[in-house]
């Protein structure tokens, strides 16, 4: 652009005012471009997704980046964030702000019903039969969503065989501050109840399903739970009345199956995921338990009970595998003596499987939307 200055019609070179706040918006812009494209070719952790398909990112500007997520990365997050940082920095040319902050939402249950008050998600751990270690997987599932920041409650649903007392190493009586309701048991940091709480230990519960279901209900209702992020509920083995009845009536955000490779212990874990799928609860995916054993002196890994299977039914149901988890005295042991393998020995090897199976069912769970598509907030980008 010429303008025409002095007395003598003479023409100078000279930029318009304007040409620097333009170029400057298309280097934001530019730069923002940058920002999400490296964002789109990052995935989360356990999610399998980018940042921007997930819709986690919250503030997009040129040196400032704000993400959310649904679920808790424990000592991960450390590291993801440099990692992010660094991406940043490098599609940019310059330092960019990466902050990452974790919000745990109510998420959608069965239409008729509502989610119950303090518990923002109940998660169903089910098998199809008996001796998968269902209740293990259970009380490891619970602990390492507590340790890696979550506020987390466990209730052991079931009533025939209550387990968690003895794996949570308490057999405390529930107080009831009124005469109507009970507080949980603290065990490990979680808000524990069992009906194994109330009865004697060696006492049979000769009970008709009714009164099962019954139990249940008020184990969960009237208990006093505090603010939850999750409820891990250890259900009962099987998909009979009492089983569907607790499904049909408690309001759970996902489940959780749990196997064995074994072919007989599939063919009913894949009726209990069936379960799920009629009465509309979405089954955040498979754990195949017992999936291997290392020897302790040569390290050499035998598949006792097949190889594979758990694969094979998440392939075959189109869920995700969230784990396989090995079969281990040193697990048996931890769960018998009231410490389970996540609190006992947290920076094991197997403790460290219960978690990484713990974030992908989370992450699976905070993919959902409340009812459809992705849980994390739409993208909004702002260049000034």
């Amino acid at each position: 652009m010429r303008a025409s200055i002095g007395g003598r019609g003479d023409t100078l070179a000279r930029p318009c005012p304007h040409l620097g706040a333009l170029a400057g918006a298309r280097t934001i812009s530019t730069s923002t471009d940058a920002l999400r494209a490296a964002l789109a070719d990052e995935l989360i952790p356990y999610l399998d997704t980018d940042w921007v398909s997930a819709g986690a990112i919250r503030k997009l500007e040129d040196r400032r980046v704000e993400l959310v997520l649904g679920f808790y990365l424990g000592d991960e997050q450390a590291g993801l964030l440099e990692r992010l940082r660094a991406r940043c920095a490098q599609a940019t040319g310059h330092p960019v702000a990466v902050s990452l902050d974790i919000e745990i939402g109510v998420h959608a249950v069965q239409q008729n019903l509502r989610p119950l008050p303090n518990i923002r998600n109940i998660l169903a751990v089910a098998s199809g039969k008996g001796g998968v270690g269902k209740s293990t997987v259970s009380a490891n599932l619970a602990l390492a969503l507590q340790q890696d920041g979550a506020r987390v409650g466990l209730l052991d649903a079931d009533i025939y065989g209550p387990s968690q007392p003895r794996m949570m190493g308490t057999s405390a009586r529930p107080q009831s501050p009124d005469g109507k309701s009970m507080l949980p048991v603290p065990a490990h940091g979680l808000a524990t109840m069992s009906i194994g709480y109330l009865i004697d230990a060696t006492e049979p519960t000769i009970w008709r399903g009714p009164m099962v279901t019954q139990a249940l209900q008020q184990l969960l209702t009237e208990t006093r739970w505090p603010e939850l992020d999750y409820l891990v509920i250890d259900l009962p083995p099987g998909t009979g009345d009492t089983q569907l009845s607790l499904v049909q009536r408690i309001p759970v955000s996902g489940a959780v199956i749990v196997t064995t490779p074994q072919d007989i212990a599939l063919l009913d874990a894949r009726k209990g995921l069936e379960m799920f799928r009629k009465v509309h609860v979405p089954v955040l995916g498979v754990v195949e338990n017992m999936a291997y054993h290392r020897c302790n002196n040569c390290g050499e890994v035998s598949h006792i009970f097949g190889q594979g299977g758990g694969r094979r039914l998440a392939e075959a149901t189109g869920v995700p595998e969230l784990g396989q988890l090995p079969l281990d005295a040193a697990i048996q042991l931890a769960a018998d003596g009231g410490t389970p393998t996540v609190a006992a020995d947290p920076a094991s090897e197997n403790a460290q499987a219960y978690h990484a199976m713990a974030r992908r069912a989370a992450a699976a769970l905070a993919g959902r939307v409340q009812g459809q598509g992705s849980r994390f907030p739409e993208i909004e980008i702002v260049d000034d």
